[in-house]
């Protein structure tokens, strides 16, 4: 009988990225309706979709060999769990998101010593208890079961916060005071799990193609043949991930440079290398890029 990894999904704001994230590494993961059990086309893994609130607590016992959360849930339940690698992937910046401290426009409180005393509403309840503690200031924390940003000024003095972009906090006329925390996803295994050789292989190789994926991400591959007399102003265009490869074409006079670029500057380069005398030039997309 085949081993198996168990591999926990992220649902919710994640579960899209997560899934496109995994589609360019090299798994297909298929949503079924009202099901909590995706479908990944490798026979070896089996998934579940769980709440990345919840993923830490079920990787530390053992229930889930490896899965995707913020390292702010990994902080906020204390789990003790191997943090394979750090994905620094979202839902929409493809950045970290950061918990903050915020109250509304008006409010006279300045910094987070004016809140002794008040009510504070948030999700990470250990994360902000913590947080207090360390600046010395009592206050009393209530769990926040979404919806946290109108609860200010009247079910709360303050909240704590995730964000990306802070739109959601404008448009709730809600002011940053101070910043908890920067979190960006984490790929964590059960501890025990990790130390039998073939989960760790296995779920090592999903790292390695996951940050594959990410490296990829916005870049692309450019190909095309470059006369010999020309190769030099050519080279000069191109900003290679490490170096241009060159390669030696039938014709002796010409010569094949393939490199990789960032796509938003493919726009701009392309013209200054038909320009500079390239010629035949292909782009083409990436899925991964392994260093």
């Amino acid at each position: 009988m085949s081993q198996i990894l168990q591999l926990g999904i992220p649902a919710g704001s994640l579960q899209e990225a997560t899934a496109e994230l995994f589609q360019r590494a090299g798994y297909r993961i298929t949503f079924r309706s009202r099901s909590y059990v995706p479908l990944v086309d490798d026979e070896e893994i089996e998934c579940l979709l769980i709440r990345a609130q919840e993923m830490a607590r079920y990787v530390e016992s053992g229930i889930l060999d490896v899965g995707l959360t913020g390292k702010d849930w990994i902080m906020e339940t204390g789990a003790d769990v191997q943090e394979v690698t750090e994905l620094v992937f979202s839902k929409v910046s493809r950045g970290p998101v950061r918990w903050v401290l915020c109250v509304p426009e008006n409010s006279p409180v300045q910094s987070v010593k004016d809140l002794q005393g008040k009510r504070i509403a948030t999700e990470a309840v250990g994360l902000t208890q913590r947080y207090l503690a360390k600046h010395g200031v009592t206050a009393k924390v209530e769990f926040s079961w979404g919806a946290t940003e109108v609860k200010p000024p009247k079910l709360a003095d303050a909240i704590v916060e995730v964000t990306e972009t802070g739109n959601s906090l404008r448009a709730n006329n809600l002011r940053i005071v101070d910043e908890l925390l920067q979190s960006t996803p984490r790929l964590i295994a059960n501890k025990q799990a990790y130390q039998d050789l073939w989960k760790r292989q296995k779920i090592d190789d999903i790292a390695l193609l996951l940050r594959g994926a990410i490296a990829a991400e916005r870049k692309a591959g450019l190909m095309m043949n470059v006369p010999r007399e020309c190769l030099a102003n050519v080279l000069a265009l191109l900003p290679a991930l490490h170096k241009p490869t060159v390669s030696s074409l039938a014709d002796e006079n010409w010569v094949d440079v393939i490199t990789i670029v960032d796509e938003a500057i493919i726009r701009h380069v392309i013209p200054k290398l038909k320009a500079a005398g390239a010629r035949g030039i292909v782009e083409y997309p990436l899925n991964k890029i392994i260093e």
